[in-house]
């Protein structure tokens, strides 16, 4: 029966075992079943030998040494190794029981006068090396059965004095017992050290393959990298930061061939030198890409002695997204303490708008009344800035719903649009283009109400007064998708502001909450949505005009 390598077989009872089919022991086998096909050949051409000097050597001797030189070619060609070999069974009767009765014959016959009972130990190691304690102290034991059979049934056939066969059949018998139990011994040492070097090469391999995906998914990058500044491994964010991503940069490669890594380089050297861990923040300026600045924490690893070097391990981390993770969570924890006293001013603001609009009704004095109309606006924009508070604490909470409705983008957008036009008057400045014609999108409509009001204040905030100054569109995207599109023709944004466009509390003015976009942004978020910001330009009156444009591509529905 074939086995694979890490298959283990037992011979008799649990306390039985023997060793597992290992790719060592099969080396074993095969090592046995050459060493049984050069017996063979030797025997054949000693028969042959002693013919051709004379000696009487019978025809049947010559063709039972041809019959073992075959058979033995023939199990080593056709019989795959089983291990351990079962006593009596097939593989038994075919290797160790073949040998014994070809030995024994020969022993007996004493051709030539030659002695072939040390012959008798391979069957006994065969048995031993490849079998259970118990087969190979059995096959010692039917060794010394035959041996001292012979030397019994030579009394009875001759009258000579036959002491001193008995004493070789017992001398022999007791070595094979001792080479029985001794092979035995150490062939069970030698399956056991196969067994746990197989585990460890298997739990070693695993490691590897979870150290390598760990490291491969990190966002931070890792460079391993020796005292000459070859660096051995690299993952994926490691390359990015160096700016050769992928395949662009095949291992190993040195960290003093760009300009842009000497920095990373000159840390890795300082670490080797003072065998301390290094901290530093450093840039990387690689020619026709941008800065990246980039924190570097080093460690040495342990020499394995001998001639083996330590090697040092770079943790590069990207300072934007360092900086960004920390201004998240400050947001976080503001957001959270703005819905806290957005809940506390609610209901005062409550009170202080209906007691003014009670006073403004019994006053008549027009200096007197424009004060409450002052306290009505100002309590108004507080209510605006309190529900946008509150709107981002909604949102969160509601999270991705899995039966989001789909609803049809144009004839959803088209009377958010006109109930903004009823309640703000921009009828003059707006321009409206819907081609999205019936297509279908994954998204609530009092949430996409709630995004083109957001999207359409900051634009007729920022927007001149000149007509189709705001341009509302709706188009097909080449991937299906739907896009939603608010263009304004207000000044380009500063890159400072642009770049924290749509983050909470952040505004270019300061009568803003700079909480819109923000909730504009969540609420895509939660619905498969995408939503970006680009300087685009668009054809008014034969002129070309520049302006911003705040794009929501859409999910499709199906």
């Amino acid at each position: 029966m074939a086995s694979t390598p890490y298959e283990t077989s037992w011979f008799g009872p649990p306390e039985a075992a023997s060793h597992p089919v290992g790719a060592g022991f099969a080396r074993l086998w095969r090592g046995f079943m050459g060493v049984r096909i050069m017996t063979g050949v030797v025997l054949l051409l000693l028969q042959i030998t002693l013919f051709a000097l004379g000696q009487p050597v019978m025809p049947w001797v010559l063709a039972l040494a041809l019959g073992y030189l075959l058979a033995t070619i023939a199990v080593r060609l056709k019989v795959q190794p089983s291990l351990p070999v079962r006593a009596l069974d097939r593989h038994w009767l075919v290797t160790v029981g073949v040998d014994l009765v070809f030995f024994i014959i020969l022993q007996a016959q004493q051709i030539g006068g030659i002695n072939y009972g040390p012959l008798l130990a391979l069957p006994v190691l065969l048995a031993s090396v490849l079998g259970t304690m118990l087969l190979a102290l059995g096959t010692a034991a039917l060794v010394a059965i035959l041996l001292l059979a012979d030397a019994w049934w030579l009394t009875l056939i001759s009258t000579a004095d036959t002491t001193g066969r008995f004493l070789q059949a017992a001398l022999t018998s007791t070595g094979l017992f001792l080479v029985a139990f001794l092979a035995n011994q150490l062939a069970s040492r030698l399956a056991g050290e196969e067994l746990r070097s197989v585990q460890s090469q298997r739990a070693a391999r695993i490691q590897t393959q979870v150290n390598e995906l760990v490291i491969d998914n990190l966002t931070d990058g890792v460079i391993v990298v020796d005292r000459q500044s070859i660096a051995r491994a690299a993952n994926p964010a490691a390359r990015a930061l160096l700016g050769a991503p992928g395949a662009t940069l095949p291992l190993p490669f040195s960290l003093r061939r760009e300009a842009a890594w000497q920095s990373v380089a000159d840390v890795a050297m300082l670490t080797f030198e003072s065998r301390l861990p290094q901290i530093s923040d450093v840039g990387i300026d690689v020619a026709g890409a941008a800065l990246v600045r980039v924190h570097v924490r080093t460690r040495l690893t342990a020499a394995l002695g001998g001639d083996s070097e330590s090697l040092c391990v770079i943790f590069l981390q990207d300072l934007r997204e360092m900086e960004a993770r920390v201004r998240t969570e400050k947001l976080a924890a503001m957001g959270r303490m703005s819905a806290a006293v957005a809940h506390e001013i609610r209901n005062p603001l409550a009170a202080i708008a209906q007691a003014n609009a009670l006073l403004d009704e019994d006053l008549t004095d027009p200096a007197q009344r424009k004060l409450t109309q002052m306290v009505q606006q100002n309590a108004q924009r507080l209510s605006r800035i309190v529900e946008e508070v509150l709107d981002i604490a909604r949102v969160q909470q509601v999270g991705a719903r899995a039966d989001v409705p789909t609803i049809v983008l144009d004839a959803a957008v088209y009377p958010a649009l006109e109930d903004w036009l009823q309640q703000t008057g921009h009828g003059k400045r707006l321009q409206h283009r819907l081609r999205a014609e019936r297509l279908g999108i994954v998204f609530e409509a009092e949430h996409l109400r709630r995004l083109m009001v957001n999207l359409l204040d900051n634009a007729a905030r920022y927007a001149s007064q000149e007509p189709d100054a705001i341009i509302v569109s709706t188009r097909i995207a080449p991937d299906g998708r739907g896009l939603l599109q608010v263009w304004s023709d207000g000044a380009p944004l500063e890159q400072a502001v642009e770049r924290h466009l749509f983050e909470p509390f952040f505004s270019s003015e300061s009568r803003s909450s700079g909480l819109g976009l923000y909730i504009c942004r969540e609420l895509c978020e939660r619905h498969g949505a995408v939503i970006g910001y680009e300087r685009t330009q668009r054809l008014r009156n034969d002129t070309t005009v520049q302006g911003n444009a705040f794009t929501v591509a859409f999910q499709a529905a199906g």
